[in-house]
Order: C-alpha cells, then sequence, then structure tokens
C-alpha cells in the first residue's frame, strides 16, 4: 500500500516551479528531449546507468547444482513449519488451565495468562509466515519439479491461510515478469508526482493557486501521528485491501473494482477462469471451516488460535513486501528502459536477525528470488554470495541492514513517489 503524499511536500514543490524558484524545471536536451534538472535530494543518483549485462552472464556465475529444486528438502521444511505450529498450538490450549495453578493473586495470574497468549500470538504468526512462504515457493513451481505436486501443496498451505492460491499466483507471476515497471508491475506501485497531485483534490487546488491555504490539513498530514496511523492501517489492512481491492497494485479506470476474487478482472485471462474460481471455493471453505469451528469452540477460541495469529502473517507479509519494493535507492522504468534484469535486480534484501530463518530467507535473498524465481529457498543464501560478489563495485546489489522498524518508518516518509532526475525512463523515489 503506497503511502499518502502530504500536501506541502508535494504541491509546494511544484509551485515552486510554477513561481521560477528553488524547483527543478525540466528543460530541453539532445533531440528536443527533456531532460530533467537535479532534485537535491536524488542529487546522488544523476548519472545512474541502467545495468547492461545480460542474464546469461549473471547465471554463469551460479552453480548449477544451486537451481536443482528437491520434493524430499522441501517437505521437510514444510513439515518442519507444520510441527512447530501444532506444537505452539497444543502448548497455547494449556495457557489458560496454567495460569490458574500459580501460587499469585487473580491479577497476576491474569497479567501472566495474557503474556503467554501475546507470546503465543507472535511466535505463532511468524512460524505461519514461514508456511506462506513455503506456498510462495510452490507458486513459482520451486518447491519440486512436479507443478501437480507444487500446485497441490501450495492450494492447500494459502488455502489454510485464506490466500487465494491460483489469483495470487497469476498476479505475482505478472509482478515477478515486470517489477519496477511503472505500467505492468502489479504490487507497490508508485505514484508519479503528477499522478499523486491529480489524485488529490486539495493537491490540485493547491497546485492551480499560489494563494491557496491548506489550513490544518497540510499540519497533520505532515505530523509524525499521521504517518504511524498510516503504517498501522497498512501492516493491518494492506494485505485484504490488495487481496480484494488492488490496493496498491496497477490501477485499471476503465475497468472498475478489480478484484482477486473476480475471474474478469483484467490482470487475469479467459484460460484463468477455472484457477479463479477453485481459488474463491478454498478460500470460502476455509471461511465456513472457521465458522463451525466457532460455533463448537466458540468464537473467542477462534479469535485467540487462528484470527490473531493471521494477522501477524499478514502484518509479516506486508513488511517484507514493502521492504523490498521501497527504498530511496531502488529505480523505476518506463516501458522504454525497461528490460526483465533492470527490474528485477532493483530489489532490496533486507536482515531480519534469527527471522531469517523462520522466514526461509525470503528477505535476505529477495534479490536472488526475483532474477531466478524457481531456485529453491535452502540453496538462495548461497547464490547470494555469489552474486554479491559478482556485482562487487556495481551500485545494482543492494543489503539494507537498517532495523526493520526504522527502516519501515524511513520508506513510508521518503517514498512518496517517483520522478526523473536526469534522464527520461528511470524514475527515483522522492518525497
Amino acid at each position: 500500500m503506497a503511502p499518502p503524499a502530504t500536501i506541502s511536500d508535494v504541491a509546494n514543490y511544484t509551485l515552486s516551479q510554477r513561481r521560477g524558484g528553488g524547483g527543478t524545471p525540466a528543460t530541453a536536451g539532445k533531440g528536443g528531449k527533456a531532460k530533467h534538472a537535479t532534485p537535491a535530494r536524488n542529487a546522488d543518483k544523476v548519472g545512474y546507468q541502467p545495468i547492461d549485462m545480460s542474464l546469461k552472464e549473471l547465471r554463469d556465475a551460479i552453480p548449477a547444482h544451486l537451481f536443482e529444486r528437491s520434493a524430499f528438502k522441501s517437505f521437510l521444511w514444510t513439515f518442519h513449519d507444520l510441527i512447530l505450529a501444532a506444537a505452539l498450538a497444543y502448548g497455547a490450549m494449556h495457557i489458560d488451565s496454567f495460569s490458574e495453578t500459580l501460587p499469585l493473586d487473580m491479577t497476576a495470574r491474569a497479567a501472566v495468562r495474557w503474556m503467554l497468549w501475546a507470546a503465543y500470538w507472535v511466535a505463532q504468526g511468524i512460524v505461519c509466515t514461514g508456511i506462506w512462504v513455503i506456498a510462495h515457493e510452490c507458486g513459482h513451481q520451486s518447491f519440486s519439479s512436479s507443478k501437480t505436486l507444487n500446485n497441490t501443496v501450495g492450494y492447500i498451505l494459502h488455502t489454510a491461510l485464506l490466500v487465494p492460491y491460483h489469483a495470487w499466483r497469476i498476479t505475482h507471476s505478472k509482478h515477478h515478469k515486470a517489477t519496477n515497471h511503472l505500467t505492468n508491475d502489479q504490487v507497490f506501485v508508485p505514484h508519479t508526482r503528477a499522478e499523486l497531485i491529480a489524485s488529490d483534490p486539495k493537491l490540485r487546488e493547491r497546485n492551480a493557486s499560489p494563494d491557496y491555504d491548506p489550513g490544518h490539513d497540510s499540519l497533520l498530514q505532515e505530523s509524525p501521528l499521521f504517518s504511524l496511523l498510516g503504517i498501522v492501517f497498512m501492516l493491518t489492512f494492506g494485505w485484504p485491501a490488495y487481496i480484494i481491492n488492488n490496493t496498491s497494485g496497477q490501477k485499471y479506470p476503465e475497468y472498475g473494482w478489480a478484484s482477486h476474487f473476480f475471474p474478469s478482472s483484467p490482470f487475469f485471462e479467459p484460460r484463468n477462469y477455472g484457477d479463479i474460481i477453485l481459488s474463491n471455493i478454498g478460500v470460502f471453505g476455509m471461511l465456513g471451516l472457521l465458522g463451525y469451528a466457532g460455533s463448537v469452540f466458540g468464537a473467542a477460541a477462534v479469535v485467540k488460535f487462528y484470527l490473531i495469529p493471521y494477522l501477524f502473517v499478514n502484518m509479516w507479509l506486508v513488511i517484507i513486501t514493502f521492504l523490498q519494493h521501497t527504498h530511496p535507492d531502488l529505480p523505476h522504468y518506463s516501458a522504454d528502459a525497461f528490460t526483465f534484469l533492470r527490474g528485477a535486480i532493483a530489489t532490496v534484501d533486507r536482515d531480519y536477525g534469527i527471522l531469517n530463518y523462520f522466514f526461509h530467507n525470503i528477505a535476505d535473498s529477495h534479490v536472488v528470488h526475483h532474477i531466478w524465481s524457481t531456485m529453491p529457498h535452502y540453496n538462495a543464501i548461497k547464490a547470494t554470495e555469489i552474486l554479491r560478489e559478482k556485482l562487487k563495485g556495481t551500485p545494482y546489489y543492494k543489503m539494507d541492514k537498517t532495523p526493520i522498524a526504522k527502516a519501515i518508518w524511513q520508506s513510508w516518509t521518503t517514498c512518496k513517489f517517483v520522478e526523473p532526475v536526469d534522464q527520461e525512463g528511470v524514475y527515483w523515489f522522492n518525497n
């Protein structure tokens, strides 16, 4: 879910252009093409040259055995995650009875009980995020060499987490083929400056009139509290908003409501109809199963054992994907400037500490994953080491070890929209 810009951080810049002071208006370059003067904030992007290596050159540096897929190894990791999830659920079944046996007063026992439930929610959310990643491997056909096995396992695991597997698999494949392509990418598609102004009536009004007074709205939108609330909203509702309403995805104004649950959505083809229906059956069947569990065990049990860990899974999913694709040093490309490798390599690896293990290294080997998405996760770290060495001394491989909470804040507050710096077709984040 792309962060909204404030009234002043976009409109003030545009007004300065119109008034002739402090802005960065386009100037004519050779051949009559516009060249963009450099915004001071992106001065370090001047002269950037997109990668011109061939995909084969990078591929030849990676040993062939790292591309080999093993159903046996993949199932070991799957059972590893499922056993951990079952053990956590079993332990949670005894939290209430255990807390009642403690030689403490009622208030202290209640405090211990809720601390144990909080620990379960956090831990189960982490483990089930790993299960989500295993299903993600299936969608990329990196689980095994069998497409039938991959899609069967992926469908079961993702359905259990209320993900419409095939619908997600199809649009996620499009995302990988067009990563950072401004008009073809499918998720975390940034606004250009002009699109952002056009999307906000107050920005449009202020841009049209130097005398426009934004009032208190500008102060509110620029406040840290407003940014914090935006981040909380993204981490809580970002994933369902994307799946249901295509929020942060490619815009299809001529279509209307594009959803992963509609076979007629513009990112699907007629041949996908059966897969979308099958995905819907799985998700609504899972919802029915949860409803039945609520009728048997009570709604509170479903909330505590499933719903809250599910929300944590969604949170981690959004954090991981947001930080992989939202960074001041990641370029986006117009159709004319885009190539597969330029887009795929313009992602960033992040370090989640011990969580890298539970997340199957999806975050700290993400660049490799985008270049070769059928490589299994258990080989991706070794390939990342080789790729990092291959690209040493270039600006193309990026690893950012900024603490995750700080990284979320930085990306949210600095990556508002994209615009060219000194060459057409290559766009950089600005705020």
